[in-house]
């Protein structure tokens, strides 16, 4: 099927208007869209959709709305167009109110190209077994085309000539020995082939032999591997007998003190609006704004390895629709995700977004000394999630709300390796030192996984600074003679090129993100504290072309001035882009940042040096920071949270004995049952499509 066998475009007719201009596009207002790319002279029955999402309005438009100072914003969207036989790329803004285009933009792929589509990836194995030398490396080795599944990754950008202004992907081979065997077990080492997806052509062929090919079972969901069931692991029954806190109007969300609006986009996923606590503002936004995976080996055929699933691969269009079961556990609200396909047709994500709420332990808790009052508050949390899967890994985002302020992200990251053979010891018979080997002949390259989390903070209000904070050890003096002494630094972010930070575990280093205008009644500036986790930045050489890339990630922070062009922190157009785009471009103009509208742009993640146990399904693994409230209260703002219901713990009392705690009746003394969720603790639900790309 093609684009031009769906419809014809017969005028534009504009779609009803949601009532919030953040709100995200709805189905109609998607197919509007797609009329609009239908009136277009330059759109052929060979024309793909490679994003449509909304254009969002500036801040300024949308707060004076609210403030009932402006007009409501015009509902725009952005539309990405591919053509596969041309490879004309387009990327346009379009009216959803009038049908015009508003600005159109045509990319010549020198400073970079549209993301890749799904129907590229599916040509790629078609193309290089047209290739009678690839079919002839295939065969040194003994395999077929039908023995083998490829894999197509992103191609980076190396300078070769013969690249420049086309549309290249890479690829492998994994052997497959039967329908379920997961190929992951058996790479085809030592053997690649450079593709021109528009132009149908293999262009080149690294073919380095000698690896064996190994011959480990991955088959994680055999039980023959799994071995016998674990015996002795009771059941743990959530319940909420009286349903959930929180309430969810369109994609309007209040619990407790919060209340903020959750948007979805096919590039970044979950997207948090306009998180405001007690009525006051926090964050007018916050996403994952770009990741990027660099690999580690630098063998002939993997030196390239890297990988941005958010601005080449677009990871949100790979969001699991969840079924039954999934990490939300209890009494959980699901959110569908809608997104266009490559047609320009709507496409329903069921159930893409989850949202749930957790206990977790205590909130505060004191018995005095002095007066034998003994009191204790159970914390709890609102999760919002989703999971996405990107070839071999699966992503799990999660933004955390406690009821004292704080707000939380954390990546979880489980799948399956992306595997190699491995090259064998050193002729020292010290470790091969890019890979580990996790079975036999099996290698596991290292790699990091480094998100950017782009903060647009509105703490009471635009007018923000960031500081950046120290401990700092204070030197025996006559002021401070016992040597006990230390203090801490506070030192503003003045201005964009210096606000390039490193996290540092030894000096304690957070930033603050205050508010110029507002303070306690003491005069301290109200405010929010990003703390990071600690961990390497990206540690490829400066010198090299994914440092360039993604030089966000060279960084744990930095800062820009609100700029409503600047949205994603490798740039626009990731796909082989030369360097350059992105936070370098953003912070080239150096505008002031103290009282300013700032947005942070946090790099967190992990480095992994893969394990035994990490084969041939990983456990899963977490990165995470935390903003909490610094100085925004006048005091601790959970005063008022009740205290527990339960016979075993009551206010005053001198003694809290609570093994069970919780918020109500004891689980269970309802008689509630957990399948009436219509979810268990099982299986995750299943991925968007069966796509054989990386992660």
């Amino acid at each position: 099927m093609t684009i031009t066998d769906i419809a014809t475009a017969s005028g534009f007719t504009p779609a009803p208007a949601p009532q919030h201009p953040l709100a995200s596009l709805t189905p109609a207002e998607i197919e509007a869209v797609r009329t609009i790319v239908l009136g277009l002279e330059s759109t052929t029955d060979a024309t793909r959709f490679a994003y449509v999402g909304l254009e969002e309005a500036p801040k300024p438009e949308v707060l004076a709305w609210e403030a009932g100072t402006g007009a409501l914003p015009e509902r725009r969207a952005r539309v990405q167009l591919l053509d596969m036989r041309s490879a004309l790329s387009l990327d346009l803004v379009v009216s959803l109110a009038t049908g015009a285009v508003l600005s159109s933009v045509t990319l010549d792929g020198t400073a970079g190209q549209l993301p890749i589509l799904d129907a590229e990836f599916e040509e790629v194995g078609v193309i290089a077994n047209e290739s009678a030398e690839w079919v002839a490396a295939l065969a040194a080795r003994g395999l077929t085309s039908d023995d083998v599944v490829l894999v197509p990754l992103s191609a980076g950008h190396y300078g070769y000539e013969d690249e420049a202004g086309r549309r290249i992907l890479r690829t492998f081979a994994f052997q497959q020995f039967h329908a379920a065997d997961h190929p992951w077990a058996h790479p085809v080492d030592g053997l690649t082939a450079y593709i021109d997806v528009a132009a149908r052509a293999v262009i080149k062929i690294v073919d380095n032999p000698g690896y064996d090919i190994p011959q480990t079972s991955g088959n994680y969901d055999d039980p023959e591997l799994q071995g016998a069931p674990l015996e002795g692991l009771k059941p743990i029954v959530i319940t909420q007998p009286e349903g959930s806190s929180f309430t969810v109007d369109d994609e309007h969300v209040t619990w407790g003190e919060w209340e903020f609006r959750i948007g979805f986009d096919t590039r970044e996923g979950l997207i948090l609006r306009q998180l405001t606590f007690a009525g006051r503002p926090v964050m007018y936004r916050g996403s994952i704004s770009e990741m990027v995976v660099p690999y580690a080996d630098p063998q002939p055929n993997r030196f390239w390895q890297n990988y941005f699933d958010t601005g080449e691969y677009l990871f949100g269009r790979y969001t699991n629709e969840l079924e039954l079961g999934c990490d939300c556990v209890g009494d959980i609200t699901y959110v569908d995700a809608i997104l266009a396909d490559e047609l320009g047709m709507p496409r329903t994500v069921r159930n893409g977004v989850c949202m749930h709420e957790e206990d977790f332990g205590s909130l505060w808790k004191h018995t005095d000394l002095f007066t034998g009052a003994s009191e204790v508050r159970r914390s709890r949390r609102l999760v919002i999630s989703f999971f996405t899967t990107v070839g071999n890994y699966d992503y799990g985002f999660f933004w955390y709300l406690y009821l004292d302020g704080t707000i939380e992200c954390e990546a979880k990251l489980t799948g399956i390796l992306f595997t190699s053979a491995y090259p064998g010891p050193n002729e020292d018979g010290s470790p091969y030192g890019y890979a580990s080997e996790v079975a036999p002949g099996l290698g596991a390259p290292y790699h990091q996984h480094l998100f950017s989390a782009r903060l647009d903070m509105t703490v009471d209000g635009i007018a923000n600074v960031v500081n950046e904070i120290d401990a700092v050890r204070v030197p025996i003096s006559a002021e401070n003679p016992a040597g006990n002494a230390f203090t801490k630094s506070v030192v503003p972010i003045a201005s964009e090129k210096v606000s390039g930070r490193l996290a540092d575990g030894a000096r304690n280093r957070v930033w603050q993100i205050a508010s110029t205008e507002k303070t306690t009644s003491m005069g301290q500036p109200t405010s929010y504290v990003l703390f990071p986790t600690e961990s390497p930045v990206l540690l490829a050489d400066d010198a090299s072309s994914i440092a360039s890339r993604a030089a966000f990630a060279t960084k744990n922070l930095f800062v820009t001035k609100y700029d409503p062009a600047e949205r994603y922190a490798a740039g626009d157009f990731v796909n082989q882009h030369p360097g350059g785009g992105g936070i370098p471009a953003f912070i080239e103009g150096d505008e002031p940042l103290i009282g300013e509208d700032v947005v942070l742009w946090h790099t967190f993640g992990l480095t992994h040096f893969p394990r035994n146990e990490d084969w041939p399904v990983m456990p899963m693994d977490y990165a995470k920071f935390t903003l909490k409230p610094y100085n925004f209260f006048e005091r601790n703002p959970t005063l008022n949270v009740p205290a527990p219901e339960s016979a075993h713990c009551s206010a005053g009392t001198g003694h809290v004995h609570s093994a069970a705690g919780g918020y109500g009746p004891t689980p269970g003394a309802h008689g509630h049952d957990p399948s009436a969720h219509g979810h268990d603790s099982g299986a995750h639900g299943h991925a968007h499509g069966e796509h054989h790309h990386h992660g």
